[in-house]
């Protein structure tokens, strides 16, 4: 495995492109009716071993000072993705983000990190944390892009054995 800096490196070098501000996409909070849909939408999006199994995603959704948002298509109200995530005492934590591989690249992503960071800072939240796998580079240019830092390393951290890298934001106060 690459040492964190090696990584945290390798994320700084990816050149990607700009994103459009016109994205046709409407941020909205959870519903009950929703989960079985958001539950498909991860296991399509993490391998074994990182994506959660129905028991823990309601069990991350429901955690004390946790919510959820998903991103809707304009035209015909899918889901094409959502944020979990939660804030307490000062600090916020995002637990998993996920977009359809449709709409990848398309800003749903941005706009998701964007609105979970604003409730977090409404919540007096001055930073924000988040794990990637190792090996997920476009993770790691996305977040990079959006701010984020590596900080630490946990050797191990999904149930496959893959190394997770810790990224931070500082969130600047709400105006």
């Amino acid at each position: 495995m690459l040492a964190y800096e090696q990584l945290s490196a390798l994320a700084s070098a990816i050149q990607t492109p700009r994103y459009n501000d016109g994205v046709p996409f409407t941020i909205r909070d959870f519903q009950p009716t929703d989960f079985d849909t958001l539950w498909r939408i991860d296991q399509s999006c993490f391998p074994a071993g990182i994506s959660y199994s129905r028991a823990e995603l309601r069990f991350y959704m429901r955690r004390r000072g946790s919510f959820t948002l998903l991103a809707m298509n304009d035209a015909d109200q899918a889901v094409v993705g959502f944020i979990v995530a939660e804030g307490d005492r000062g600090s916020g934590h995002v637990i998993t983000i996920d977009v359809i591989g449709a709409v990848r690249r398309s800003g749903v992503g941005s706009l998701l990190l964007g609105a979970a960071e604003n409730r977090l800072r409404a919540a007096q939240c001055h930073s924000v944390e988040l794990e990637t796998a190792v090996d997920n580079v476009s993770a790691l240019s996305f977040y990079k892009r959006q701010g984020y830092s590596v900080i630490k390393t946990f050797p191990r951290y999904y149930s496959n054995g893959v190394d997770a890298l810790v990224l931070e934001k500082a969130l600047e106060p709400a105006r």
